[in-house]
């Protein structure tokens, strides 16, 4: 069985907690878009579906094809816009 203690001169990598080699992950700094993998890709179905539905209430129209990261930056912005950004 493995023990959950660990000696404070072992590394030990964790979900969920920040170390202090990383202080964007400490301060909730996310990744860019621009930096995702997968931002080539086209965009989910949810993004589709709550893009469609802030691009409306502000009175935009964008284009339907996408990439995730794309319309991730559309999403920011648009809420923002609408006053649905945390």
């Amino acid at each position: 069985m493995t023990s959950n203690t660990y000696s404070n001169d072992e590394a030990v990598e964790v979900l969920g907690a920040p170390t202090p080699e990383q202080p964007d992950q400490a301060a909730g700094t996310a990744k860019d878009p621009e930096d995702w993998v997968t931002g080539d890709e086209p965009m989910t179905g949810a993004q589709r579906s709550y893009l469609d539905t802030l691009a409306r209430e502000a009175g935009e129209q964008l284009p339907a094809d996408l990439s995730k990261a794309e319309a991730s930056e559309h999403i920011d912005r648009l809420q923002q816009a609408t006053g649905r950004g945390a």
